[in-house]
C-alpha cells in the first residue's frame, strides 16, 4: 500500500472525526479535503462514507453506559422501550429519503460550490436560531421526548442529504427550534447518528463492493482508526462546551469558510474538483 495514500486516509479520518458531530458538516469538509488532496475518485467516495462508522464507535464508547442500560432494560422497562422507539422513529425518514434521492444528490450536489453555499446558509440559520428568544424549552432530556418530537427531528435530519448542511447541525439546531433543550437536542443527535451512519456505511460498502478488494483494507482501517480517535476527543469536548456556550462561533466559521471557498473557486486560486 502506498504510504502517501495511507497518509491521505489518515488526514481524511481526522477531518471526519473532528467535523462529524460539530454543526459544520463532515461531508462538506470531506469533499473539500478530498478535492485538495486529489482523493476524490469513486472509491474515495465510498471511503468517505465508510469511515463515518469509526466516528460512530466514539459515540458508542462515550454513551456506552446509556446504550448498555437500554439494551438490558428493553424487554421490561417502559423508559428503555420509549427511548429505543424514538431513535427508530427518528431514523426512518433518513432511510426512506436517502434511498429515494441519494443517487440524485451524489450525482448533482456533491460539488464544492454547493458545499460552500450551504455552509453560508447554514451559518446564518444557526445565528438566527441562537438569537430567537421566543422558543420555549419544553423537553429537558431525551427521556422527555415524544414520538412526534423524534419524528420531527428525524425529518429535519433529512436536510443533511444536501452536502454542507451538517447532519449534527440540522438535528441539534432543528431540535432546539422544536423546543428541545441544547443538551437534549445534542444527545438525541448523537444517538440518532448511531443507526444513521452505521446504516449508511454498511449500505455504501455493499452497494459499491465491486470497487473494493482486500488490497483496500489498510486504507479503510487507517481512516476508521483516525476517525475514531479524533471523534472521541471531539465528542467529549463538545459535551463540555455546550453546557456553557452557544453554537454562534460555529456559525461564523461556516460563513467565513464558505465565502473563502466560493472566492477561491470563482477566482481560480484553487481548482476545486467536484
Amino acid at each position: 500500500m502506498d504510504l502517501l495514500l495511507l497518509l491521505k486516509a489518515a488526514i481524511m479520518g481526522v477531518v471526519e472525526g473532528l467535523t462529524e458531530f460539530l454543526p459544520i458538516s463532515s461531508t462538506g469538509h470531506l469533499i473539500l479535503a478530498g478535492s485538495l488532496l486529489g482523493f476524490d475518485d469513486a472509491k474515495a467516495k465510498v471511503f468517505d462514507i465508510a469511515i463515518q462508522t469509526g466516528a460512530i464507535f466514539a459515540v458508542i464508547l462515550v454513551y456506552w453506559q446509556r446504550i448498555r442500560t437500554t439494551i438490558v432494560e428493553l424487554p421490561t422497562q417502559r423508559r428503555a422501550q420509549k427511548f429505543a422507539l424514538n431513535v427508530l422513529i427518528g431514523f426512518i425518514p433518513a432511510v426512506i429519503l436517502g434511498l429515494l434521492f441519494g443517487k440524485f444528490v451524489k450525482s448533482h450536489l456533491f460539488t464544492p460550490v454547493v458545499v460552500a453555499s450551504t455552509f453560508i446558509i447554514g451559518g446564518f440559520i444557526i445565528l438566527w436560531a441562537e438569537r430567537r428568544s421566543a422558543v420555549t424549552t419544553r423537553v429537558e432530556t431525551v427521556d422527555d421526548m415524544t414520538p412526534l418530537d423524534a419524528l420531527k427531528v428525524g425529518l429535519v435530519q433529512c436536510l443533511a442529504l444536501v452536502p454542507g448542511t451538517s447532519r449534527s447541525g440540522a438535528t441539534i439546531i432543528g431540535g432546539m427550534l422544536l423546543g428541545l433543550s441544547r443538551k437534549a437536542a445534542t444527545d438525541f443527535s448523537f444517538f440518532l447518528a448511531i443507526p444513521t451512519l452505521i446504516g449508511a456505511g454498511v449500505y455504501s460498502l455493499y452497494k459499491e463492493r465491486a470497487l473494493l478488494s482486500l488490497h483496500d483494507l489498510p486504507l479503510f482501517l487507517t481512516g476508521l482508526v483516525f476517525a475514531f480517535l479524533s471523534a472521541w476527543l471531539c465528542v467529549r469536548w463538545l459535551l463540555r462546551y455546550i453546557s456553557t456556550n452557544s453554537f454562534v462561533p460555529f456559525a461564523y466559521y461556516r460563513i467565513v469558510f464558505g465565502i473563502i471557498v466560493l472566492l477561491t473557486s470563482w477566482t481560480g486560486v484553487v481548482q476545486w474538483a467536484d
